[in-house]
């Protein structure tokens, strides 16, 4: 009897366990066999090494590679086809190993540059000496390269005659691809990153890194990819779609892993490795390693991904994340679709930030220009601010592509037209000035508008000219905040959504981005109430009750109170001590959002003063006001000053802005940088762990604000959002918008484009009402005299109005192209200049009858009076921090804090039920239609009985909640006993009985004809059911066959149920639809 141990043993004489722990066993081997099975040769360590002449210190497969280099290499020359001389072919073999070695990034990306080109070689052919391009790989024709894989490839270690020993390593034509480290499950593929991270550095085995274009770290269980020199926090997890267990990409790989090798394969690895032939054969589970080495190391997709999905951005080697690779291929896909007007189909890419959005549409231009089908490419970058623009153009030529700026709409216009320039990039109100220096037009369908942060230039004239000037250009659009339901027109303008979209929970599900934590903290404010109702007495006496009440509501607005001098030194005061506590000395910054520039200057002098941590100010010149009026004469002198001084310092605001920026990305100080709108976007520093919020924001601000502290770097685990402006509730509400993203279907889009044409055609009507008021004055150009018409409030509110409506359709109409090129130019300038008009003259009679007060008399006046009666006093912290993605956490937070609806009613919570219910039931209803059409309407029915007041808030609840159990239990109540426990069987019973009652049957007839149907029909599916029936037209026919003569044999001639063929291939069209779904449930 053989012990129970000797199961469990690794290794015992020639006893195998029955199961194994070890890292040989469990990851390297399978791994080998896996790689063997989608097409790489083996080599045994012994073979490698005399591929290599015997040294250690060669890592190229020197043989093969010469052998390569002349199959895959021709010269054509005068309609001859000619071979690379052998001095041509030995010349390029030592090009590539004796480059220089300048580091490790430096020489791998000088190896990777002739990996891509290629190498020019001189040769005489015909007396002729000219240059011909020599190519190390075939990037074009995968199937024409040699693949290999050997395992314990030991490298000399540099200054030394130490090894190190790689577990796996790929080739391609003889050149070292990919390095793996293996290792066992209990001990982690984060050992294996460490491994890989230490070979690479300059005492162990560069050498062999400079060649490589991806590393591995697996482990049964888990997989981790990047590529040389790539530090741990980057390293990431593939995401292959469909492959669940049981769907396409799967069922694939299920055959390749359980697909016998070849007997002389077998012998080879196990003398090799020293195992028994049997540890190397025999079925088994599909393991998530086994996915991982599927998805990025099969020839075609490890080529793909070292050719067109890496970039260098400055110096540093990238490779892209899944969610980058996919939605390029589905962009490409699409592209190369066209409408009905010869326009190529665009989309929309949502990829959160963090997620490396520039980076995606660097890789996408990259893959546009790559393409065979898409000839001559032309690509346009288009951004709304200009540190968009310049930051866009950077990366791009940090990534070698180089990216010409237009300087000018006149200098648009001539990059565009001369056809010079690969890749331009520009500020979208360039499109208008480009147009009205000349109503050019280019129809090519090889124009690509990349348009960055889609949701904010979508709208207006600028979008529309720049799709008069290219009216069958593929636009694509590019956003990193989701797309809210008010922004549909989004899809109008560039078509549909383009999968997969990748939202931050899921970035921070992968690690892409770095989870956040809310703090809230408040100070604790007192107001002298005497003092300031005196104030308002003295300084108000001319004033109506609405127009003091109304003043007073302002001066108590969060807004005001954020800039009074004492709560910013409190606040300056508290972010101080809590950046010294937490984080000074660390190497991590923090930014702090201000309410304006003035309060912006005093935290900035706050700081100063209080002397623990530095800050410096980046703002914008102060005649650019951000979306608030500044209008305390002393406080803009402060900013005038400040901003004469740092031109005075830096020479431009260009230069200011980015040694700043610099300063604040690499050096020591300034720990914190202060900021008012100006880099809430597109500003990346991974130092940048906390941001300080001393003023409101929200929506895609908010989003966008948030995102500057969720990016990686070493040793960072979580972004630190520090809420001194209590924006918990717009907080919520934005990541309630995030998380409620749905797309739109096609109906939604003829909606959204109906109702634009719709508001259009209304625009002169509503232009003629505006007028209609003032008829009697019509050519009048004395402005009292309108003013004096207005007098009366029962015109003055219609005046309101109807400037309103057309004011609203103008907007729509400016952002239709179909508006811009059907009106003309005269009819369109007076529209705006009237409504322009209009609006001075809204403003002037709100002031003058008194409906509004000026405010910029009060301002400053308001302003000294809360700093010298707005006692501020200590800061208290609201919470804890809190991850808010932490759902459980951060809802606890929101109710103790009172944002939010803290108790649901009955009614809500069955409103909850009952249309979480509606859409499982319509994600479900192909997988049994008859089945989930039953629960459709009963749930309908429950909406409607509410919603008419028939039934209870209760009874509601109670009625929702059995329709939901019952869904979720698959509850057939009305299928013969005989079906019970069959879900497939009761699914095509579902299906087949609408056509037999269509027969004059009984009930009982019916009901046994449709269930002995059902189970044979479930019967002959089974039968032929195997791995990848759904993409095997020969097995679904055979299929089909034997149902129509079930159907023809038991029922229309067994039965004498008159079925008729047309009856008959609807039943079979209906159950294969139905079979179908079920089997990717």
């Amino acid at each position: 009897m053989v012990p129970l141990f000797a199961f469990f043993a690794i290794k015992k004489g020639n006893i195998m366990s029955a199961f194994e722990t070890n890292e040989k066993l469990t990851s390297q081997l399978p791994a080998l066999q896996l790689l063997i099975g989608l097409g790489f040769e083996f080599l045994t360590p012994a073979e490698a090494l005399r591929e290599r002449q015997g040294r250690t210190s060669n890592v190229l497969l020197e043989d093969i590679l010469r052998s390569q280099l002349k199959e895959i290499n021709r010269i054509r020359y005068k309609g001859g086809e000619y071979l690379f001389s052998e001095e041509n072919v030995q010349s390029a073999i030592q090009k590539l190993k004796n480059v220089k070695y300048d580091g490790l990034l430096k020489t791998n990306e000088a190896i990777y540059d002739l990996l891509t080109l290629g190498t020019a070689m001189e040769q005489t052919i015909e007396g002729d000496s000219k240059s011909f391009n020599m190519n190390y790989i075939d990037w074009h024709n995968p199937g024409r390269n040699r693949f290999h894989v050997t395992a314990e490839y030991s490298v000399e270690r540099s200054r030394s005659m130490e090894t190190a020993r790689p577990d796996i390593v790929l080739f391609v034509n003889g050149i070292p691809f990919c390095v793996m480290e293996c290792k066992a499950p209990q001990v982690g593929v984060e050992q294996a990153v460490s491994q890989s991270i230490r070979n690479q550095s300059d005492d162990y085995i560069p050498k062999l890194f400079i060649y490589s274009q991806m590393v591995l770290a697996l482990d049964k269980n888990s997989a981790m990819y990047a590529t040389t020199g790539t530090a741990a926090k980057f390293w990431g997890i593939w995401k292959e779609p469909r492959m669940a267990s049981g769907e396409r990409e799967f069922e694939k790989l299920a055959t390749v892993v359980n697909r016998p090798l070849a007997g002389e394969v077998i012998a080879k690895m196990a003398s090799a490795f020293g195992v028994q032939p049997e540890a190397l054969s025999g079925n088994r589970l599909v393991s998530e390693q086994d996915k991982a080495l599927f998805s990025l190391c099969r020839p075609e997709r490890l080529l793909e991904l070292a050719w067109r999905f890496t970039v260098f951005d400055g110096g540093i080697r990238k490779i892209a994340r899944y969610q980058q690779y996919f939605v390029i291929k589905s962009t490409l896909d699409r592209v190369k679709r066209f409408d009905g007007a010869g326009s190529r189909k665009g989309g929309v890419i949502w990829h959160t930030q963090g997620s490396g959005k520039s980076l995606t549409m660097v890789m996408l231009a990259r893959n546009l220009a790559l393409d065979p089908e898409i000839p001559n490419p032309r690509i346009v970058l288009v951004t709304d601010r200009d540190d968009l623009d310049k930051q866009l153009g950077n990366t791009f030529a940090a990534c070698g592509l180089e990216a010409n700026r237009a300087t000018s709409g006149r200098n648009l216009l001539e990059l565009v037209s001369g056809r010079k320039s690969g890749i331009i990039t520009t500020l979208i109100h360039k499109f208008d000035r480009a147009y009205a220096v000349k109503k050019y037009q280019d129809a090519s369908p090889d124009i690509f508008i990349l348009v960055d942060e889609s949701h904010r230039t979508q709208f207006g004239s600028f979008s529309a000219r720049m799709r008069q000037m290219f009216p069958h250009a593929c636009y694509l659009g590019f956003t990193g905040t989701p797309l809210l339901k008010k922004e549909k027109n989004n899809f109008t303008q560039f078509g549909e959504l383009l999968e997969p979209h990748y939202s931050i929970t899921q970035a921070v599900a992968d690690g892409a981005v770095v989870p956040l934590l809310y703090e809230g903290r408040h100070v604790e404010m007192t107001q002298n109430k005497e003092a300031v109702d005196l104030w308002f007495e003295r300084h108000t006496q001319g004033l109506s009750r609405e127009q003091q009440a109304d003043l007073k509501r302002k001066y108590a607005r969060a807004e005001m109170l954020n800039k009074a001098d004492q709560v910013i030194y409190m606040r300056a005061f508290d972010i101080s001590e809590h950046f010294r506590a937490n984080w000074q000395g660390t190497g991590f910054k923090a930014q702090l959002v201000a309410p304006n520039k003035a309060s912006a200057l005093k935290y900035n002098a706050y700081l100063d003063e209080i002397g623990v941590v530095s800050s410096e100010v980046v703002i914008s010149p102060s005649d650019m006001r951000e979306g608030y009026d500044e209008t305390d004469d002393e406080a803009m002198d402060e900013v005038v000053r400040f901003w004469q001084k740092m031109m005075k310092r830096y020479g431009s605001e260009e230069e200011y802005t980015k040694q700043l920026i610099n300063q604040f990305k690499y050096g020591d100080e300034p720990e914190i940088l202060i900021v008012v709108d100006k880099l809430l976007t597109g500003f990346d520093a991974p130092r940048n762990a906390v941001l300080y919020l001393c003023r409101v924001l929200r929506e895609h601000t908010l989003l966008q604000a948030i995102a500057r502290v969720n990016r990686l770097h070493e040793g960072k685990e979580f972004g630190f959002i520090v809420d001194y402006a209590s924006v918990l509730g717009e907080l919520d509400k934005a990541l309630t918008l995030y998380g409620a993203f749905e797309g739109f279907d096609e109906s939604d889009l003829v909606g959204t484009l109906t109702s634009i044409d719709r508001e259009v055609e209304k625009l002169p009507g509503r232009y003629s009402d505006l007028w209609e008021l003032f008829k009697t004055m019509k050519h009048s150009r004395d402005e009292e005299a309108y003013e004096v018409l207005l007098a009366d409030d029962e015109l003055r509110e219609e005046f309101y109005s109807r400037l309103s409506e057309f004011g609203k359709t103008l907007g729509i109409a400016l952002s239709s192209e179909k508006f811009l090129t059907e009106t003309d130019e005269k009819t369109l300038s007076r529209y705006k200049a009237d409504l322009r008009k209009f609006q001075a003259l809204k403003a002037s009679v709100k002031l003058r009858y008194a409906e509004a007060i000026d405010y910029r008399d009060y301002e400053p006046k308001i302003k000294k009076l809360l700093d010298t009666h707005i006692q501020a006093n200590e800061v208290v912290q609201l919470n804890e921090p809190v991850n808010i993605f932490d759902d459980k956490m951060f809802n606890r937070v929101k109710e103790e804090q009172g944002v939010g609806p803290t108790k649901k009613t009955t009614a809500s919570r069955a409103d909850m039920i009952a249309h979480a219910t509606k859409k499982v039931i319509a994600e479900k209803m192909e997988e049994d239609p008859a089945l989930y059409e039953k629960f459709s309407k009963l749930i309908q029915q429950a909406i409607e009985d509410f919603r008419a007041r028939r039934i209870s808030d209760l009874d509601y609840l109670s009625k929702v909640v059995e329709i939901r159990n019952k869904v979720v239990g698959k509850a057939h109540e009305d299928i013969p006993e005989v079906l019970s426990g069959n879900e497939d069987a009761a699914a095509y019973f579902g299906v087949l009985k609408p056509f037999l009652e269509k027969h004059e049957l009984g009930e009982e007839d019916l009901e046994s004809a449709a269930a002995n149907a059902a189970m044979a029909i479930d019967g002959i599916l089974e039968k032929h059911g195997k791995v990848g029936f759904w993409d095997d037209e020969d097995a679904q026919k055979q299929a089909v066959n034997e149902i129509d003569d079930y159907l023809y044999d038991e029922i229309r001639t067994g039965r004498g149920i008159a079925l008729s063929f047309e009856q008959m291939d609807g039943i079979i069209e209906k159950v294969l639809q139905v079979a179908k779904h079920r089997s990717y449930k």
